[in-house]
């Protein structure tokens, strides 16, 4: 796949869309887990927003480890074998369709964001066994129709699927919108699939966590919201928390293996079954 055919491009009209004098929440998230896939803005501002918030790169690391580690066990443990990734950001390790197809090459994995960086990049994320398939949507999370309609020429809503929203809820910044929005997701997929959550929150240095948003937001990027951990119990209604429920990143089924002790992060997390 060539740059000048990545899917859901419209052209150089679509691709001019990409700002490198505004900061984007992807390109900050990728500085922090230290990628190359950021500009001088998205350093400043992700250095500025680390003042306030100097534990931050490590719940950017809790919240990819989260990721993983849901996947692997949705994948292994659940048996699922359809991922509808929104909010998709960068490339990195690890993946949704790494993990999954680790365990079933057949996986299918459909991602979704509206990032022009993360199009250009999109092709990294379409590699798959040829067992499996993958694709690539350019929506909006506040558009669910346009999402479940293009993740329908992938995958098959009569079977269980898992919805992974990790980092992308908190650009809703109504809270009833918010639990609008995941409704109609699940209620586009039948009994027996998931739903995965992470989000910032007020629980964890709650001041200065609010002090950092308060800063992204004047910076002229599209505004995002924290949520206290009863809000986002409040988006998993009519659904079936799973054990530990509603949770720090770093406490969601910790691997076994992990060293050193485990520190509560400002992104908490939830994995729950649609009955």
């Amino acid at each position: 796949m060539s740059d000048d055919s990545l899917p859901g491009d419209d052209g150089p009209g679509r691709v001019a869309r990409l700002r490198t004098d505004v900061s984007h929440s992807a390109r900050i998230w990728n500085y922090w887990l230290g990628g190359k896939d950021n500009y001088a803005v998205d350093q400043e501002v992700g250095d500025q927003i680390l003042q306030f918030v100097p534990a931050l790169p490590r719940s950017a690391v809790a919240d990819r480890q989260f990721l993983a580690r849901a996947v692997r066990f949705l994948a292994s443990e659940a048996g699922i074998r359809q991922f509808l990734d929104i909010g998709t950001g960068l490339p990195t390790v690890d993946n949704t369709h790494e993990v999954a197809q680790r365990v079933d090459p057949s996986s299918r994995i459909v991602y979704v964001d509206n990032d022009p960086i993360v199009l250009r990049h999109a092709h990294a994320l379409l590699t798959s066994t040829p067992e499996g398939v993958t694709d690539y949507i350019d929506a909006d999370v506040h558009d669910p129709a346009a999402i479940l309609e293009g993740a329908a020429r992938t995958l098959d809503f009569d079977r269980p699927v898992a919805l992974t929203l990790l980092g992308v809820v908190n650009f809703i910044m109504d809270t009833d919108e918010a639990r609008t929005i995941v409704r109609r997701l699940l209620d586009a997929v039948p009994s027996g699939s998931y739903l995965v959550i992470s989000h910032p929150t007020t629980e964890v240095d709650g001041e200065a966590m609010t002090e950092a948003v308060r800063y992204w937001n004047s910076q002229g990027s599209a505004p995002m919201t924290l949520r206290t951990r009863q809000e986002l119990l409040g988006l998993f209604d009519g659904v079936e928390l799973l054990e530990p429920g509603v949770v720090s990143c770093s406490r969601w089924r910790p691997d076994p293996s992990a060293d050193g002790e485990i520190v509560d992060v400002t992104h908490f997390c939830g994995v729950a079954r649609k009955p």
